[in-house]
């Protein structure tokens, strides 16, 4: 039997009452010095949160100026006060998941650094396991239901 999809080792799951709630959850993963080398998935439909969660989670980690949506230019790059570099992806106008090696991202994920990836789905294959995933649903009531995976040490350590 072949495995499509790595074994989860733990799982969470959150409500999202407003926005409020988000930075709350942002600032308390920021505050976990692990974040700094995580890979996170990010999923969910669009205007679900996605974006808005990676701009309080940088604010958190002290990114300053604008935080912008790399729905464009396919990945914004940001310098971590204290020492570090994360990277924010969008592969929403993938067509190909081989656009992901086509752009050389293959050596901005072997480097370390935080990497936050919206729409992770359309990388396919290509993209390494992440130490977590993220998926945000949209409520009928505007809150957000979050389901948290870790499929790494490392991720179990950020649900904790």
């Amino acid at each position: 039997m072949t495995l499509t999809h790595p074994p989860i080792l733990e799982t969470r799951s959150l409500r999202w009452p407003d926005e409020a709630a988000c930075e709350a959850f942002a600032r308390a993963l920021a505050a976990r010095p692990a974040i700094r080398q995580a890979t996170i998935a990010l999923q969910g439909t669009l205007g679900a949160g996605k974006t808005t969660f990676v701009r309080h989670l940088l604010r958190a980690l002290g990114v300053s100026g604008r935080i912008k949506s790399p729905t464009y230019a396919v990945m914004e790059p940001y310098t971590l006060p204290g020492g570090g570099t994360a990277a924010h992806f969008d592969f929403y106008r993938f067509d190909d998941p081989r656009e992901w090696l086509d752009a050389g991202f293959r050596d901005v994920f072997a480097a370390p650094g935080l990497k936050l990836c919206e729409w992770p789905d359309k990388a396919g294959d290509l993209l390494p396991v992440p130490d977590l995933r993220l998926t945000i649903s949209v409520q009928d009531d505007d809150r957000r239901a979050l389901r948290l995976e870790a499929f790494t040490p490392l991720g179990v350590e950020l649900l904790r």
